[in-house]
């Protein structure tokens, strides 16, 4: 069984239906606790230490043999925490995927908060794969204030409409910094490749799940980064 924490209660869907789409059998168990988000934005991600490890050790006492966190604000301090199970923060595939696709990487993220955890993932990324790195990040301005309106259309064309302004003489890959920004891929036109963590993740974390510890074949658990280019 993988457990997966969300801070967010629209993730719920989004994964169910990968994991029946390329991963059938996976016993996923959903974790919701969107205060957690709402504490690590106004005290950052470190005060929600100990609740993040609260929630770890209820799903180790649930049977889960691996642990994704779908949160990019607090991903890091979940992936850090010592829960006798693997714990993975659901960017990390997508970072390695984005620092093998070229050096010029732009982050998009419509949490402010998100932006300097997704841009230390990915300079961690580079120097573990010992590439150059030239990063940029960019808010999605106005994009999470419809988000939490529950207008999805609308914040999904805001980060649309923020990918389609990168061009390729900017940038070799786009990074979608948060995972409900993913369906945005789908929409965008840009040639330049899109990357989104849920489905990379996901596979990581089944990885993880099957094996009772991290995937040695690296960060992407042994899945082709094409699987979250758009």
């Amino acid at each position: 069984m993988l457990a997966l924490l969300h801070t967010s209660p629209v993730h719920v869907p989004v994964f169910d239906a990968l994991r029946d789409a390329a991963h059938p059998g996976l016993e996923l168990r959903h974790h919701v606790h969107a205060e957690l988000l709402e504490r690590a934005r106004q005290e950052g991600p470190e005060a929600v230490t100990e609740s993040v490890g609260d929630v770890l050790r209820r799903a180790l006492a649930q049977g889960a043999r691996a642990v994704l966190c779908t949160c990019s604000t607090i991903g890091a301090v979940a992936e850090s925490a010592a829960a006798g199970v693997p714990v993975l923060r659901v960017d990390r595939p997508m970072a390695a995927a984005a620092v093998a696709a070229g050096p010029r990487v732009v982050v998009l993220a419509a949490l402010r908060s998100t932006l300097a955890p997704t841009a230390a993932l990915v300079e961690e990324e580079a120097g573990r794969a010992g590439r150059p790195l030239l990063l940029r990040t960019r808010l999605v301005e106005g994009a999470w204030d419809r988000f939490e309106a529950g207008d999805t259309e609308g914040y999904l064309r805001l980060v649309a409409e923020a990918a389609e302004a990168v061009t390729a003489d900017d940038a070799d890959v786009i990074v979608l910094a948060q995972a409900s920004m993913a369906p945005a891929r789908e929409v965008a036109r840009t040639p330049v490749p899109v990357l989104a963590s849920p489905a990379l993740g996901l596979a990581a974390g089944a990885a993880a799940a099957r094996l009772g510890h991290l995937d040695p074949a690296g960060s992407c658990g042994g899945v082709s980064a094409e699987a979250g280019v758009g």
